[in-house]
């Protein structure tokens, strides 16, 4: 039996620069962290050739090509498991993860990756679990995302990634004091609004509108590099201004990433004293995030008073083998 554990992630800035259709323009770039939410991935070899999937649903088949949980069917078939096998998952987050924001079927993934690889006695690295993802997720299944996700949760950390023209993908750790990345922390609040949403839809969306929105996300671009030498410079009151910006250009780049609700939730936290912050993920529902310092925190908490709360700490390592039992 092998388990893998997996973090999501939070992406700060540059969000829609990570999909092919813009990064082959030139250079896309965003800023993120992963946090102390995880995905548990556990695989074992069974006594009978069926493969057994476990999720919020349980399927038992006899052949790979009729697994439908598509991650997981394809991770099998990557690796090169057909039969006999039980890959079981639990997570820290919502149930079947729709909505959350937080990079979570890409943290499945890379998980699933991590630990059949590791079953199968093979070392592999961040990077590569990473490629494999994304030719999961992006080439053979054709969802329409981009690459944040898969390196993000696979590197681990507080992270400025870019992505190139050429396919190649740079992950470079921010480096900042340690007493601005705690006061960072605990500046940084997030809620849930209690609207889950698919990605799809919009991500769907936002690719198609890719050229019409060059010059949005070249702005975008551009903040996450401000935002890596805010931090690097202890500017954190840069970083909210800059969350906030990033938030006013993302609602740009496609119809329902945020609504009426959403909006509200905003503004009543601006004027409660948060600096800035976004939707995570696609938008249209999942988790708030709000750059306010700490002092102020109580106002916020009375304003969204029907938001449930969402307590995380960052998480510096990426995907990681956790049990071995030969």
């Amino acid at each position: 039996m092998i388990i893998s554990k997996t973090p999501v992630r939070m992406s700060f800035v540059g969000g829609g620069s990570d999909l092919r259709e813009y990064y082959q323009q030139g250079l896309g770039s965003v800023l993120s962290t992963t946090i102390n939410k995880y995905l548990y991935i556990m695989v074992n070899q069974r006594f009978t050739d069926k493969i057994r999937i476990a999720y919020s649903k349980v399927e038992e088949v006899d052949s790979i090509d009729k697994i439908e949980h598509q991650l997981v069917r394809e991770a099998l078939k990557m690796v090169g498991w057909t039969k006999g096998m039980e890959v079981v998952y639990v997570s820290d987050l919502l149930a079947d993860h729709e909505g959350s924001g937080l990079g979570s079927s890409s943290a499945i993934l890379v998980g699933t990756l991590h630990a059949l690889h590791a079953f199968r006695g093979e070392y592999v690295s961040a990077k590569q679990l990473a490629e494999e993802a994304c030719e999961i997720e992006i080439n053979i299944l054709g969802h329409p995302i981009g690459k944040q996700d898969q390196y993000a949760v696979a590197f681990g950390g507080l992270n400025f990634i870019t992505f190139n023209s050429d396919e190649v993908v740079e992950v470079e750790k921010i480096i900042m004091k340690r007493e601005t990345k705690l006061t960072l922390q605990k500046n940084l609040i997030a809620f849930h609004t209690g609207i889950n949403t698919r990605s799809d839809v919009t991500l769907t969306e936002q690719k198609n509108k890719t050229k019409d929105n060059l010059e949005v996300l070249n702005n975008m671009v551009e903040l996450s590099k401000r935002l890596k030498i805010a931090l690097e410079t202890d500017n954190l009151m840069e970083f909210g201004s800059i969350l906030h910006k990033n938030w006013l250009f993302k609602q740009k780049l496609a119809s329902n990433i945020t609504n009426s609700l959403i909006t509200g939730y905003y503004e009543k936290a601006l004027k409660a004293g948060a600096v800035g912050g976004k939707i995570l993920g696609s938008g249209g529902g999942g988790f708030l995030l709000f750059y306010c310092e700490k002092n102020k925190q109580d106002n916020l908490r009375k304003v969204l008073f029907n938001l449930r709360e969402f307590k995380f700490n960052f998480e510096m390592e990426g995907s990681k083998i956790i049990y071995v039992d030969e």
